[in-house]
């Protein structure tokens, strides 16, 4: 029956759970083992435990299997699996499917942490790790050889918003056999079909839109059961990256809102970029939701909408950038997005940093670039906010 259900009704009921009590909130399973009838039980269980069986925290456990079952649900996946952050997702579905000699081809435009498992993590056991432009399919196509393992990127890239056609490199990657791999975050559960347009693998750092509110680090690994289990299970619950079962009740009430917030933000996303065209202090404002955005139609096509994050380029450069993140007054300068609050960061600074100043000229990441994840803040508000901060700047 949870099949037919719609979006919103999955996220409410999906995957639930109930003790004997019948409490109506998920309950919070917080132990770290479980107790067996008898050592027949415990043997029988650690052969092979049933579905609704639990050995170790670290392996499984009643409220985070709820919240995996309620992701996938949303997601349209067979099955996943919920890890300690974001970054635990990437590194987990990356690392527990690679051997050294095996071949990556992965989109140049990626968050710093991703660039670092990619270039210092994997090619330190030696994985061969070839880089693209992401929105050139020919460069694809080059790079991708018969013995491609697998390709990795992000759907929408972070920070400067560039749309990658999904159907189109996983079309390239499946004709020599190679697993596609996609972090989603910014295209977000809510407006993502990634499986359904060729994604094998879905990451998601759940620290964003799926809590939505700052509280608590975590992340999920999406696809078939054969992978979840067979692949991604074994290395994750040996190396410890699973998720508590506290973050994952957090992520279930995340859940149950996720759909109203983030088309909230998308539209006040929108109603920024509609407000903040042709603005005489910027060279340019990037919202892939806006009929401005190269890739408009792209980002219509595999989302629908386009989003809850914008990005500013102000003319001044760095100086004007920080002019402007200081007159902020309802818009917080963290480094975090997907918040219920407005954030803006300065990724030349903070995200991207690490990167030399050729790779970050080459990506797009100008001393001037503003990230503005936007919240749920009413859109009037933050457009008011975000012109008063600009003529400051």
């Amino acid at each position: 029956m949870e099949n037919d259900w719609n979006m919103r009704t999955k996220l409410v009921h999906g995957g639930t759970r109930r003790s004997g009590y019948g409490e109506v909130s998920e309950a919070i399973f917080l132990t770290q083992g479980f107790v067996y009838d008898s050592a027949e039980a415990a043997e029988a269980r650690f052969l092979e435990a049933g579905p609704d069986e639990f050995i170790y925290a670290r392996y499984g456990n009643p409220t985070v299997a709820m919240f995996e079952e309620r992701i996938a649900a949303l997601e349209g996946a067979e099955d996943a699996f919920a890890t300690a952050s974001g970054m635990a997702a990437v590194s987990g579905a990356l690392m527990s499917m690679l051997r050294a000699g095996d071949h990556v081809v992965a989109a140049r435009a990626l968050f710093g942490s991703c660039l670092y498992v990619l270039e210092e993590v994997l090619t330190r056991y030696g994985v061969e790790v070839s880089f693209v432009d992401g929105t050139d399919l020919d460069q694809w196509r080059a790079a991708v050889r018969a013995d491609t393992k697998a390709v990795f990127f992000e759907t929408i890239a972070n920070p400067t918003l560039e749309v990658i056609d999904l159907s189109a490199v996983a079309e390239i990657a499946h004709a020599v056999g190679a697993t596609v791999i996609v972090d989603n975050v910014f295209a977000t559960p809510v407006f993502s079909d990634a499986i359904a347009q060729g994604a094998d693998v879905v990451v998601y750092s759940a620290t964003k839109h799926i809590d939505g509110q700052g509280r608590t680090l975590g992340g999920v690994i999406l696809g078939t059961r054969a992978f979840i289990r067979k692949t991604v299970e074994p290395y994750m619950k040996h190396t410890g990256g699973s998720m508590s079962p506290f973050t994952a009740w957090v992520m279930l009430k995340g859940l149950e809102t996720i759909d109203l917030r983030v088309r909230a933000q998308a539209s006040g996303a929108l109603a920024l970029a509609e407000a903040l065209q042709a603005h005489p202090k910027l060279v340019r404002v990037i919202y892939p939701g806006h009929d401005s955005h190269a890739q408009n139609a792209l980002v219509k096509r595999l989302m629908g909408q386009g989003g809850t994050v914008i990005a500013l380029d102000l003319a001044d450069g760095q100086r004007a950038a920080f002019r402007f993140l200081n007159a902020l007054k309802i818009v917080l300068i963290s480094n975090n997005l997907g918040d219920a609050k407005s954030i803006a960061t300065h990724p030349a600074t903070t995200t991207h940093q690490r990167l030399p100043d050729e790779q970050k000229a080459a990506l797009g990441i100008t001393p001037g670039l503003v990230r503005l994840s936007v919240g749920i803040e009413a859109p009037e508000d933050l457009v008011a906010d975000v012109l008063q901060a600009l003529a400051a700047a």
